[in-house]
């Protein structure tokens, strides 16, 4: 299915079905494609989904460097 710029902006919505309904979609711009509308893929991260599956930080990762470490970093 095409449409131009102008029928996408009427028709957005009947667009975006047509595309959940596995058309492609292709946008013109004066006859030529410019885009095309594809369903989104579901997200793979999920919010959280590393809770109780680390371990909090050590106080070691948490206290200052030394002088040592400073000096290796430059600083």
């Amino acid at each position: 299915m095409q449409a131009s710029v102008h029928e996408a902006k009427t028709n957005l919505s009947k667009l975006i079905e047509a595309a959940l309904r596995g058309e492609r979609v292709v946008i013109t711009r004066h006859g030529i494609p410019a885009a095309e509308i594809v369903p989104a893929r579901p997200a793979r991260v999920t919010i959280g989904g590393l809770k109780d599956r680390l371990a909090p930080p050590s106080d070691a990762f948490l206290a200052p460097l030394s002088e040592d470490e400073l000096a290796d970093w430059g600083a």
